[in-house]
């Protein structure tokens, strides 16, 4: 597509003659949604405190897992289970129908299993190029709804729709109410980007290329769920190149910018990091908040994020950290993980060494993009 035909669109540029079309061809299935994350800690009570500050509910409990929701009707947002370590396994996505599991597990070599999910369900187990467990679920029962924070009525202008009444926000957590999109690191970002479209039906909505160096390939891609024309999440999974190998971070949709406020003094009040915000990306138009967990993990609320339908095709653009949001406060350098440290330097000369796409030229470019 042109540059001109992404004018006014989610991206200045399109691609250019013999890029990446990002889209598979004849994926084997088209997964729905990502369904929920799974996780390991070994401090459950510890994990239900802060999930419960930070807006989920409780779904199931039991003395080796903690499943967490959302208020939507739907699957659970992420299980925690008993581990030695606290450390994220993987990512499950939600099949569209039954027949997709069978139709993946023959493609795959590889066969269907119940799912130990709250309401049943079946599961295929897979692996991604990356090296992370990787499940496609289709779940028996659905959660019912749970009450949730209902948006405030704005007055914009001359459009008054609130009149003889106060706005006063509660300080109480951000309701959670689905799990939105899940980022992660990977070593080898061409080969796994590939398995996502070709095996799940995946699509991008926008490439992220290091400045100078295009013609070498996109270096990040942010991918949706292919539903035709009901429009998807702008992402629901996105991958960058890097040294290492693993989460990122994931994202809770919340109802308006005020949870998102208000939710934060909540958090703060309570002792727990701020790690990025409050802001507007440009890639997806979220408004976003990131917090650490006690374990460190990065998760994000989010709200009024962009919606695409099959049509729009990828937008190109350069990778940069002045590029990440429309308005907000610097990213840090702890969300960026650009923090030094004997691990992060171990991390690297271990990738320089490895069999994958990163090289001593596309290493500099990744730094040159974060101080950028």
């Amino acid at each position: 597509m042109s540059r001109t035909a992404h004018q006014d669109l989610h991206s200045e540029r399109g691609a250019l003659r013999g890029e990446h079309p990002g889209r598979s061809r004849n994926p084997v299935i088209k997964v729905a949604d990502l369904g929920w994350l799974e996780f390991e800690k070994p401090d459950l009570a510890r994990a239900e405190v802060f999930a419960l500050d930070f807006g989920f509910s409780v779904a199931a409990r039991t003395p080796d897992a903690l499943w967490l929701r959302g208020t939507f009707a739907g699957p659970p947002c992420m299980v925690i289970r008993r581990g030695r370590t606290s450390r994220f396994i993987g990512p499950v996505f939600r099949a569209a129908e039954p027949a997709d599991l069978d139709r993946l597990a023959r493609a795959t070599g590889t066969d269907v299993r119940e799912a130990d999910v709250p309401g049943g369900g079946k599961v295929v187990d897979l692996l991604d190029p990356s090296g992370f467990p990787v499940r496609v679920a289709h779940c028996a029962e659905r959660l019912p709804e749970l009450p949730g924070q209902r948006p405030l009525l704005l007055n914009f202008g001359t459009d008054h729709r609130r009149t003889n009444t106060t706005q006063r926000p509660p300080r109480e957590p951000a309701r959670i109410q689905r799990l939105g999109h899940v980022v992660l690191e990977t070593r080898v970002f061409a080969r796994a980007l590939g398995w996502y479209l070709d095996t799940l039906g995946m699509i991008v909505s926008d490439f992220l290329y290091l400045d100078g160096r295009r013609d070498r390939g996109p270096t990040m891609a942010f991918i949706r769920c292919d539903l035709g024309g009901v429009p998807a999440d702008h992402h629901t999974l996105a991958m960058h190149l890097g040294p290492g190998s693993g989460y990122v971070h994931s994202a809770y949709q919340v109802t308006d910018l005020d949870a998102i406020a208000a939710g934060g003094e909540y958090l703060g009040e309570r002792g727990y990091r701020r790690s990025w915000g409050i802001g507007r990306h440009i890639q997806g138009s979220q408004l976003f908040d990131y917090w650490r967990d006690p374990d460190r993990f990065m998760l994000e609320h989010f709200a009024d994020g962009d919606l695409f339908s099959c049509d729009v095709e990828p937008g190109w653009a350069p990778m940069s950290t002045s590029g990440l949001a429309q308005w907000g406060p610097p990213a840090t350098r702890d969300f960026l993980g650009a923090t030094p440290s004997p691990a992060k330097l171990r991390e690297v000369l271990h990738a320089l060494r490895g069999d994958n796409e990163l090289d001593p030229a596309r290493l500099l470019g990744l730094l040159k993009a974060v101080n950028s």
